[in-house]
């Protein structure tokens, strides 16, 4: 909105200083302000409401008994961030762009399925809230509708079903008919895998913080001309302008962890987590970087491993010799560590440094190409 205020200042009148607005790195960097100033102002307002209205989280019998003492903490948080996010992309990105359409729709149908999970949860007192099924129709209508667009839009025409390999130079791959079902798969998987993860204060948007800004990156070199040639990466053309909605999003979750932290004083539930996962995957989507995912997200790929490992061991054991064993304590694998006595804060200070540490090899790995 501000952005085609200031675009048309600039192009009628000319005022010194307006041309600013033009650059990317400035609007990102405005959104990225925007977002954390919302996400710190309206979190406390927010929180006070979930209070009021008893919106609080219902205790998990299944779950550490460390954890029964967060029962009642306000939840449905994650309305917080996708303010926090939205109102900055209204205000500095091109809401034209293709890039920002898609990124916003599959990020706000996403955050309503999870908000529909939460109140069914916590209003309604549906113990399971939104029925899986329903909630995987949802996911795969984000994921249809998403990798329909692009395998049939004239704009990415040539390049539509092809990826970047990471490590390997002058080679893409192609999914070739294959696309749309993988889009699928994947929009799903990085939802439901940050929904897995978002367990202990502050972890699952710390995270998405970390890998976002390595998002930022991509987004910004894949649609710059020189910048993707240099890097010898698939160029994007308008793929840059997705670098303002990534940067609103790290302020949003900076913003947001300043209350998420250990205590946390809100959780941001399903509303937030689908949302920004999904999010994630579709931004890996639209700056054909599939295939970077389970390094970028090495940590959420790492929590869904441990959930499925540990089902299937149990059921291969109760099978096999009548009674069912487990790999882990307790999966996901940081409610693991948390069996094994490490403090909750440690786990998700050390998961942050993994977290970066696989950001910087994800961003080495164009270089090393």
């Amino acid at each position: 909105m501000l952005y085609y205020l200031f675009e048309y200042i600039n192009k009628v009148f000319n005022p010194p200083g307006f041309d600013i607005f033009r650059f990317l790195t400035f609007r990102s960097a405005l959104a990225a302000i925007t977002g954390l100033l919302l996400a710190l102002l309206l979190s406390p307002r927010i929180i006070m409401i979930l209070k009021q209205k008893q919106i609080g989280e219902a205790k998990k019998i299944d779950g550490p008994k460390s954890h029964w003492s967060k029962a009642g903490t306000p939840t449905m948080g994650g309305i917080i961030v996708l303010l926090s996010v939205f109102v900055p992309v209204i205000l500095w990105a091109d809401v034209k762009s293709i890039y920002i359409i898609l990124i916003v729709f599959g990020t706000l149908v996403l955050g309503g399925v999870g908000f529909l999970d939460d109140y069914l949860k916590v209003i309604k007192k549906l113990p399971n809230g939104l029925i899986a099924r329903y909630k995987l129709i949802g996911q795969i209508i984000v994921g249809l509708i998403i990798g329909s667009v692009i395998y049939f839009s004239p704009q990415f025409e040539n390049i539509n079903s092809i990826t970047t390999v990471p490590f390997l130079k002058d080679f893409n791959f192609d999914f070739s008919y294959l696309y749309i079902p993988v889009i699928v798969f994947i929009i799903t998987a990085t939802s439901n895998a940050v929904n897995l993860t978002d367990g202990l204060d502050g972890l699952a948007i710390g995270i998405i913080a970390i890998v976002m800004i390595a998002l930022a990156i991509i987004s910004y070199v894949s649609g710059n001309a020189i910048y993707s040639d240099y890097l010898n990466i698939i160029y994007l053309p308008g793929s840059g302008e997705l670098t303002v909605y990534v940067a609103a999003l790290v302020g949003a979750s900076l913003g947001f962890l300043w209350y998420n932290s250990y205590p946390a004083q809100v959780f941001m539930g399903d509303t937030g987590s689908l949302a920004l996962g999904g999010a994630f995957g579709i931004l890996a989507v639209l700056i054909k970087k599939e295939l970077l995912l389970p390094i970028l997200g090495g940590i959420f790929f790492l929590e869904t491993i441990s959930v499925i490992m540990q089902r299937l061991y149990f059921k291969y054991t109760k099978r096999k010799y009548g009674e069912g064993k487990r790999i882990f304590k307790m999966a996901p694998i940081h409610h693991h560590f948390e069996m094994l006595g490490w403090p909750e804060p440690k786990i998700v200070t050390r998961f942050y440094i993994i977290a970066i540490i696989l950001a910087i090899i994800s961003l080495t790995s164009f270089k090393i190409r």
